[in-house]
């Protein structure tokens, strides 16, 4: 035999031997869960653990290895077999132990499947997935326990969410139309759709957190969500109980604060440069507004105040629609305005937007940018409007619904917090 020859026989070889171990170590790290949380059964009492798990995983890899050098039908018949056994073994347990949970019929399918898939040369997709079985397996009591802690109304929005991204969005047209080509339903939608899971996110952030986590917790994520929920009912709350009133104001700052890396993000998300441009008056307001929300904090945390109610559906279609509506309505605004004014027009379209929301506004202008119809100057000097107008709206709603002391403690750090952002305004895009 040649030396070319035997160096690719050995190669062959080699490579077959490494893929069979790897199938072997994939279904001994499942069958060392599985193991594991029957390691107090008695031996024989249990259909599968570590061995089991273990073998059916090099079944399943010689069995791949066989289907290229024999037939292609030695892998699904295999499949088939290993099903069989492993539904008569855990009905036969179900039959003595009522147990009727079929999840270690799946592990093993599972299991095998991994093996064949390494012999495919996906070894890396087989082992990611079967570290991703191992920690669900694993974390059985986790789940369940997420799962009853879940409300109806918060498992429809997630469903509703994955409706207007999974179902929704590919069906639209990508192509432009209107005055100037300027409205794109697919690029309205998804903008649409990033807005509502970043504000999805927020939500569960602080359903699942719960109180014990505090003000702070509670105040950051609103801010990803709503900080015009909370700046309201925080308000509320301070006219209720004037002893909380600077517990509050830093609940408040926390959750206005937090807007400013939020709309960074959107901006990052579709136009880098322009996230890049806003980056230092975005830290520099933010910074502004945490500062003194911290020495508030550490002077009044053992204030305990209640957290904004979460009872209602973190996600609308109804909402998503309007927003929607509210992105064309605005693009068509900033088409007109921008002929008619220029760069003023865009600035004065910011300030409108900003009164009611700024994430429309954000992303919109993030998209204007990125098609050169504005400078990114404009668009980022659009995009700090927006946010001071937002957040001089929230101050008016705190000393209007609250008291004047709630009031002069968000309005100094707001003031201080838009000075910041103007002064630096003006390295944006320079």
């Amino acid at each position: 035999m040649p030396d070319t020859d035997l160096s690719h026989f050995v190669n062959g070889y080699t490579s077959t031997a490494f893929d069979l171990l790897i199938a072997l170590l994939l279904g001994a790290l499942i069958g060392l869960q599985r193991g594991w949380a029957s390691r107090d059964k008695e031996a024989g009492a249990r259909v599968a653990g570590i061995r089991t798990y273990t073998l059916t995983a090099l079944t399943g890899a010689i069995a791949g290895l066989l289907s290229f050098e024999i037939s292609t039908w030695v892998l699904p018949a295999m499949l088939l077999f290993v099903t069989a056994i492993s539904v008569t073994g855990y009905y036969l347990q179900a039959s003595h132990s009522h147990n009727f949970s079929i999840t270690g019929v799946i592990g093993l399918i599972l299991t095998f499947c991994f093996g064949a898939m390494v012999m495919a040369d996906l070894a890396v997709i087989a082992a990611m997935a079967a570290v991703i079985t191992t920690l669900i397996l694993e974390n059985k009591k986790e789940i369940h326990a997420l799962l009853n802690k879940l409300r109806e109304h918060e498992l429809d929005a997630a469903l509703r969410l994955l409706l207007i991204s999974v179902v929704l969005l590919p069906l639209l047209p990508k192509e432009g139309f209107g005055p100037g080509g300027v409205i794109n339903l697919y690029e309205i939608w998804w903008l649409v759709v990033l807005i509502a899971a970043v504000s999805f996110i927020g939500y569960f952030a602080v359903r699942i957190a719960g109180k014990r986590k505090g003000l702070i917790f509670t105040s950051l994520f609103a801010g990803l969500s709503s900080s015009t929920a909370l700046t309201l009912h925080f308000s509320r709350q301070a006219r209720q109980t004037p002893s909380d009133i600077p517990i509050l104001a830093a609940g408040i700052l926390l959750a206005c604060g937090t807007m400013f890396p939020r709309v960074l993000l959107y901006c990052f998300v579709i136009f880098p440069e322009l996230a890049m441009a806003l980056l230092l008056p975005m830290l520099a307001m933010t910074v502004s507004l945490y500062l003194p929300a911290g020495i508030i904090y550490l002077r009044f945390h053992d204030n305990d105040v209640s957290q904004p109610e979460k009872g209602s559906n973190p996600l609308e279609l109804q909402s998503a629609v309007m927003l929607g509506g509210l992105m064309v309505v605005i693009l068509l605004l900033a088409s007109k305005l921008q002929d008619y004014m220029g760069d003023a027009g865009i600035y004065l379209l910011a300030a409108g937007s900003g009164v009611t929301d700024v994430d429309a506004i954000s992303l919109l202008l993030s998209r204007l940018a990125l098609a050169d119809t504005i400078s990114l100057a404009t668009a980022a000097t659009g995009v700090v409007i927006a946010v001071m107008v937002n957040n001089l709206v929230k101050t008016g709603i705190a000393m209007s619904i609250g008291r004047i002391a709630l009031g002069w403690r968000i309005l100094l750090p707001m003031l201080l917090s838009l000075l910041s952002g103007v002064a630096l305004l003006r390295f944006a895009g320079s």
